[in-house]
């Protein structure tokens, strides 16, 4: 029997079955979750309250940093919400709309944080490589405009990419993941699919380009960091932060997108749970984590901001 185009159908909803829970288990999921998901709002939250209200703190470097924390906030949001209703509503459906929308913030989301990664790697160069022309090239002014861009350039990118999956007909509704992703709503597509192919393939060449900017970047601050042991502290201790997030993110999503295309949905279903959400999980926790620890101004206001907070609730 031939299916009928899911477009043309007045209910357009999809499925997912990336979730396969007992009673039991779910609440325990549930939990810990939502423990997950609130601990990633606070300690972002804290990393960008901390560079906002820190007058010392208003380098290119960490105004970049309280972008990458905005980011990751917005990264976790559009996973967390879905799947924290799904275990506790024993919900797997989501509507034809919140499943583009899901796709448009996640996709957002990956964009937004390797064009900023790529911005960061920017600044460390000049930082490194010309430090007597920082401050005069690196303007706060400058720093602006290129987070203004990181913002529009990504939402250009993801627009341009989510249009093409709009007009698909789609005769299937079942996505095996536990959120919706532009692939796997394409696959549904009841024809040919050459344009989404060659769009993804236009996005895949100008990350690649900007990973080779990255690349330069790192290669010539090493050198850089060579010549002096100053030169060297200042690379481990804000570059190091930089390159961990990077490989991070970076594998996440190379291994998500070939599992995405290439991996068996016979396998386990707990590996390709953690495989497919890995990006939007350990990126948005790990990064505060990370720069607040190797960072010795961001540890040093945090625990100011703490202890005054722990003397008011003595006082009271």
């Amino acid at each position: 029997l031939i299916k009928p185009s899911f477009n043309s159908s007045l209910e357009k909803v999809f499925v997912l079955h990336g979730l396969n829970l007992t009673q039991t288990s779910r609440h325990i999921y549930f939990v810990f979750i939502l423990i997950l998901y609130l601990f990633t709002i606070f300690i972002n939250s804290t990393l960008i309250l901390t560079i906002v209200l820190e007058k010392m703190l208003r380098d290119p470097m960490y105004l970049f940093l309280c972008n990458l924390c905005i980011n990751g906030i917005i990264g976790a949001s559009s996973f967390y919400p879905k799947i924290l209703y799904d275990i506790s509503f024993d919900s797997h459906v989501i509507t034809y709309i919140g499943c583009l929308t899901q796709i448009l913030v996640i996709y957002f989301y990956v964009y937004c944080e390797f064009t900023n990664l790529t911005m960061m790697a920017y600044d460390r160069y000049v930082a490194i490589c010309r430090p007597l022309h920082y401050h005069c090239i690196m303007t706060i002014r400058k720093v602006w405009t290129l987070i203004l861009l990181t913002w529009l350039f990504s939402l250009l990118e993801v627009t341009i990419g989510i249009v093409p999956t709009v007009r698909l007909p789609l005769c299937g509704v079942d996505i095996d993941k536990l959120y919706c992703s532009n692939w796997a709503v394409v696959q549904l597509s009841c024809v040919d699919t050459t344009g989404n192919n060659i769009a993804g393939f236009i996005f895949i060449c100008s990350h690649f380009f900007q990973a080779l900017l990255i690349l330069i970047s790192y290669v010539n601050i090493i050198k850089a960091s060579l010549r002096s042991r100053a030169d060297r502290r200042k690379f481990m201790q804000t570059c190091l932060p930089h390159i961990i997030t990077l490989a991070n993110f970076s594998t996440s999503i190379f291994f998500d997108s070939i599992y995405a295309r290439y991996g068996s949905n016979t396998s386990l279903l707990a590996l390709r749970n953690i495989m497919s959400v890995e990006f939007l999980v350990v990126p948005p926790l790990l990064n505060p984590i990370i720069y607040g620890m190797k960072l010795t101004q961001i540890q040093n206001r945090v625990r100011q901001m703490f202890y005054i907070e722990v003397a008011v609730v003595r006082l009271r």
